[in-house]
């Protein structure tokens, strides 16, 4: 039987934590010059995923 592949799109997005997993912030790739200074330095770094996606998150990365 062959192997299960991991959603590749998923897996660009998403690194797994200790705790869950961490996403960087959305609204910063293009189209930045009409942002502000303040929004643009607040979309910095990244954040930990919702617990209610955790689940979908570990169906996509094959996960336990």
């Amino acid at each position: 039987m062959a192997k299960l592949k991991v959603h590749s799109g998923a897996s660009k997005r998403f690194k797994k934590t200790g705790s869950g997993y961490k996403r960087k912030q959305a609204n910063k790739s293009h189209i930045l010059t009409k942002m502000t200074t303040k929004r643009k330095r607040q979309l910095r770094g990244t954040t930990s995923v919702h617990p209610a996606d955790k689940p979908l998150i570990d169906k996509m990365l094959r996960e336990k």
